[in-house]
C-alpha cells in the first residue's frame, strides 16, 4: 500500500487539507480479489477530490492526499473498526452501525455492488495496510497539524469528502461532531462562506464528520477539525468520474474556506476558549 502525498505548508496560514477517499493505486492483486474487478471497488472513491484542492494547495496551503485506495484500507475509519465478514478472526473489535453495515476500515459491501470480495484476509493482512498507508497518513495528518499549532497558537484541518446526489439534501454538508472537533462559531462561518459563494448548505446533516476530524480535531487545545462534502453532481460529468463544468467552481470553494476561515479566525483570541 503506497503512503500519502504530503503537500508542506507554503502559506503564512494554520490550515491543513486532507483528502482520504481519492487513491486510486489499485494492486493487481486487490483488484483480483474483488468480485468486480477495480470497477467494482472504484465506487468507494470520492472522485477526483484530489485534484480539488489544487487551487488551494497552489498558494500553499498544506495538503495530506491518500493514495491507497479506499476498498484496501479506509482512513477515515478507526483501526477498531473492523468487520467480521471481510476480517478474519476481526474479534468483538467492530463498532458501530458503519462497520456493521460493510463500511468498517476494511469495506465488505458497496451499495451499488453488494458483496466486494471473493475471500476474506487476516489480521496480518490489516495490520501491513495499516502500518502502510492508514497510520502514515494519520502520522502526516498530526505532525503537521502540531507544526501550524506551534507556529500560530491555532490550527485548522479541513478534511475533504464528496457525496451522492440525493433530494433535498445542501450542495455542501459541513461536519464537526456536533461541535465535539472544532468550535460551533467556526463550522458556522464555513456555512455563511459557502452560501455567500452561492451553495446551499447544511450543518451536520446528514454527514457529521468521521474518524479524521474526531481523532485530530481539539478545539480544547485550538486544533479545530471540520468535514466538507460536496455533491458529486455539482463538480463531476454525467459518469460522475470526469470534471464537470462545476469543477472550478467547487475547487475555489474549498480555496475559499481555507483562506477566508483563517482570516475570520486569525486574531489573537477570536476563537479562545469563553
Amino acid at each position: 500500500m503506497p503512503p500519502p502525498i504530503i503537500h508542506a505548508s507554503r502559506a503564512a496560514l494554520p490550515v491543513l487539507l486532507s483528502v482520504p477517499h481519492s487513491g486510486r493505486e489499485y494492486p493487481q492483486w486487490l483488484a483480483a480479489n474483488a468480485v468486480r474487478g477495480r470497477p467494482g471497488l472504484e465506487c468507494l472513491e470520492d472522485p477526483l477530490v484530489d485534484r480539488l484542492v489544487w487551487r488551494a494547495v497552489a498558494k500553499g496551503i498544506g495538503a495530506i492526499v491518500a493514495r491507497a485506495p479506499r476498498a484496501a484500507i479506509d482512513c477515515n475509519r478507526s483501526a477498531e473498526e473492523t468487520d467480521p465478514v471481510v476480517i478474519i478472526d476481526a474479534g468483538n473489535h467492530a463498532v458501530g452501525t458503519r462497520a456493521r453495515g460493510g463500511l468498517g476500515i476494511v469495506p465488505s459491501r458497496s451499495a451499488p455492488h453488494g458483496r466486494l470480495w471473493r475471500q476474506p484476509i487476516d489480521r496480518a493482512e490489516l495490520a501491513r495496510r495499516i502500518a502502510e498507508a492508514h497510520s502514515p497518513f494519520h502520522e502526516a495528518v498530526g505532525q503537521a497539524l502540531e507544526r501550524l499549532y506551534a507556529s500560530h497558537g491555532w490550527a485548522l484541518l479541513i478534511d475533504c469528502h464528496s457525496m451522492p446526489r440525493r433530494n433535498g439534501q445542501a450542495g455542501i454538508v459541513i461536519g464537526d461532531r456536533h461541535g465535539g472537533s472544532a468550535d460551533p462559531r467556526l463550522s458556522l462561518e464555513a456555512i455563511r462562506i459557502a452560501r455567500d459563494a452561492g451553495w446551499s448548505a447544511a450543518l451536520n446533516d446528514p454527514y457529521a464528520g468521521g474518524h479524521i476530524v474526531e481523532r485530530h480535531g481539539r478545539p480544547e487545545r485550538g486544533i479545530h477539525a471540520i468535514q466538507v462534502e460536496i455533491d458529486r453532481s455539482c463538480y463531476l460529468a454525467r459518469d460522475l468520474r470526469s470534471p464537470g463544468p462545476g469543477f472550478d467552481r467547487a475547487a475555489r470553494l474549498i480555496e475559499r474556506l481555507a483562506f477566508d476561515l483563517a482570516e475570520a479566525f486569525g486574531a489573537p483570541g477570536a476563537i479562545a476558549a469563553e
